[in-house]
């Protein structure tokens, strides 16, 4: 659509191997250092520590439990190396801040270079921020049965 060059494609940007469709973590900390433990593996981050306290200092600023069983936590971090998206999701319920104090199923963790803070992260934001206020697609997230149909969803 548009200007080819400009546009961002989520799925260029998300490797299948920091989707998990069994995220076992049971608390908002747990979750953010599973789905951290992908992105070091993957090699999108240097330093699983450094980033996860970055997360954390994000998480102090305000809520990014959206509702819906929904929750974005980010982090703008010298530990990253590629900007990009990991996802969790659970079969069970995780305990977090939301905005409609329901609990989450669905994370999508923002890992973000500070030299993207500006741009690249603002319009994968944006996409992603426009997707999830869609109902019947946050019903085809839970639902989902493989990484390949939510990468899919995604694009």
């Amino acid at each position: 659509m548009g200007n080819e060059g400009d546009t961002l494609d989520i799925v260029d940007m998300i490797s299948p191997d920091i989707i998990t469709l069994d995220l076992q973590s049971n608390t908002k900390l747990e979750a953010i250092e599973e789905l951290s433990e992908l992105l070091l593996e993957n090699g999108d981050i240097t330093d699983k520590k450094s980033f996860v306290d970055d997360v954390l200092l994000r998480e102090t600023e305000g809520i990014t439990g959206i509702g819906q069983g929904l929750a974005i936590p980010h982090g703008k971090s010298d530990a990253v190396v590629n900007t990009t998206i990991a996802i969790g999701i659970a079969k069970h319920n995780i305990s977090w801040e939301t905005l409609d104090e329901q609990p989450v199923r669905v994370v999508f963790l923002f890992a973000v270079r500070d030299q993207d803070a500006s741009t690249v992260h603002l319009k994968l934001l944006q996409k992603v921020a426009i997707l999830l206020v869609d109902e019947a697609f946050i019903e085809k997230i839970r639902q989902v049965e493989s990484k390949e149909a939510l990468l899919a969803m995604l694009g």
